[in-house]
């Protein structure tokens, strides 16, 4: 209930608003609101690798491995193809076995320059120490 301030007259109307009806009317509507509102769910749809028995990875050779770049840009792990990130776990697979097979790297003639660059970086980051190109005499025919 709201007072008056002193020293007014008692018949006199007041002139202040009493908010205190107005204050509970925002405060059931807030919770209303509250209620009303549906919980939010973050959900990341992901894709995840389905494990099939179906696509067994390429063997990795204890003695030698064989990466070729196609033209179209296919890279391909002992004929078999793969993407970057399979290619890594490869060569991080090679690195562990004793003794370390060798690598060899077979770019097609009309390989892009960009794929056979990146496979190198790759296989620099995988720290692979024995390496060599394979038919390099394919490419006498281009000059």
């Amino acid at each position: 209930m709201a007072m008056s301030s002193g020293g007014t007259a008692e018949g006199e109307p007041m002139m202040d608003i009493n908010t205190t009806p107005l204050i509970d009317v925002m405060l059931v509507l807030l919770i209303m609101f509250i209620i009303t509102i549906p919980i939010q769910t973050h959900a990341v749809k992901l894709d995840l690798p389905v494990n099939s028995n179906q696509n067994n990875p390429p063997p990795i050779d204890p003695v030698k491995n064989k990466v070729s770049v196609m033209p179209n840009g296919a890279i391909t792990w002992n004929g078999a193809p793969v993407d970057t990130t399979t290619l890594r776990q490869y060569l991080d697979q090679t690195q562990q076995l004793d003794p370390i097979p060798e690598l060899h790297l077979q770019p097609h003639p009309d390989a892009r320059y960009e794929v056979v660059n990146e496979v190198l970086a790759i296989t620099k980051r995988a720290k692979v120490e024995k390496m060599g190109f394979v038919g390099n005499e394919s490419y006498y025919k281009q000059f």
